[in-house]
């Protein structure tokens, strides 16, 4: 009897198999995988393994040009490598000279179009500062929310596209990620990588073609996200801003994503047009791709009492409520992508 029943649920199996096949070969038919195996990539405990080792009191709080910063470059360069990304030229890591003599180092990585071209969509930017204020007066500022948080969140995007990438999903956008250096010494990181657009000297590796500030059709800056302390409303721990000025349309493509997710996503910098015009136009990464007219996002978890205290450190994190943002930005960003 059970025999039988074993040969039954073998039968039942190959048919199911047999079905799927024909599915993804039948003219016009392709099989599409689902986004939920991307999503379940996102775990909390990844997400803290992350923070943790970028936020180490071993790392000095990753002031740039320290080796602290040196050891965070290396770990983002070694996800880039792990997942696949396409360096520009024959290193991921970009050098620079930022204020006051320090060289600063970003790291860029590219997840390639379906093709050989992206077809003429353009190149989406995905960064996040990695640097901190460093070591002051004999006192480690960790950095785990400003911006360990955002650094590993582009991490883990990288992981989920390229989960999706291996289960046979094409995209039509090549996704450039960054890792800037320097954002506390007057945003060094994201103004040299602006620059080496203007100059054309970010090649496609697979082209070799120059690409210029017309190229990007979008740059989406994540800067501390990890945090839950300063809500939008009260016992709302599920939230998220979204800064983009004048490109609203980017902003209705979140409501539909959230219609799922349910989080509370707010437009503004907490109901104030001075402050987001401060934190949205002048003093954060996107600011440089702004200037150059490049449609530009700022995601946010917002300011709180932690951020440059010592007191920033990796147990200060959200980190199930971290994994909510990621998966709504991932699924938001695979509509332009």
């Amino acid at each position: 009897m059970k025999a039988g029943i074993r040969h039954i649920i073998c039968i039942a199996a190959a048919i199911a198999a047999f079905c799927q096949y024909a599915y993804a070969q039948a003219p016009g038919r392709k099989f599409v995988p689902s986004t939920r195996n991307a999503e379940s990539v996102a775990t909390p405990e990844r997400l803290r393994s992350g923070v943790e080792f970028l936020s180490d009191t071993l790392w000095h709080g990753r002031g740039t040009g320290t080796r602290g910063a040196v050891e965070a470059a290396f770990w983002i360069e070694r996800q880039f490598r792990t997942w696949g990304l396409v360096p520009f030229g024959d290193s991921y890591v970009k050098s620079f000279r930022a204020s006051g003599g320090r060289v600063g180092h970003n790291v860029i990585g590219l997840l390639p179009a379906a093709g050989s071209h992206s077809g003429g969509k353009g190149y989406v930017i995905v960064g996040a500062h990695y640097d901190n204020i460093g070591s002051v007066g004999g006192k480690i500022y960790p950095g785990a929310d400003s911006n360990a948080s955002g650094v590993v969140s582009v991490t883990m995007l990288v992981r989920m596209f390229r989960t999706m990438v291996s289960l046979g999903k094409d995209y039509g956008r090549s996704i450039i990620f960054v890792a800037f250096d320097a954002k506390e010494l007057s945003m060094g990181g994201s103004n040299a990588m602006a620059q080496m657009l203007d100059r054309g000297e970010l090649k496609d590796p697979r082209t070799g073609r120059s690409l210029g500030r017309g190229d990007i059709f979008m740059m989406v800056n994540i800067d501390q996200i990890g945090s839950t302390l300063s809500p939008l409303k009260s016992g709302r721990k599920d939230y998220m801003l979204m800064l983009c000025g004048r490109y609203g349309h980017l902003s209705s493509a979140m409501n539909a994503c959230n219609s799922r997710a349910g989080m509370d996503v707010a437009y503004d910098y907490y109901g104030s047009r001075d402050f987001t015009k401060v934190f949205y136009e002048r003093i954060n990464d996107q600011r440089a791709f702004l200037e150059r007219g490049i449609p530009s996002v700022l995601l946010t978890s917002g300011i709180t009492m932690l951020n440059n205290k010592v007191s920033d450190d990796a147990g200060s994190l959200d980190y199930p409520v971290l994994s909510r943002r990621i998966v709504l930005i991932f699924n938001w960003l695979s509509r332009y992508v």
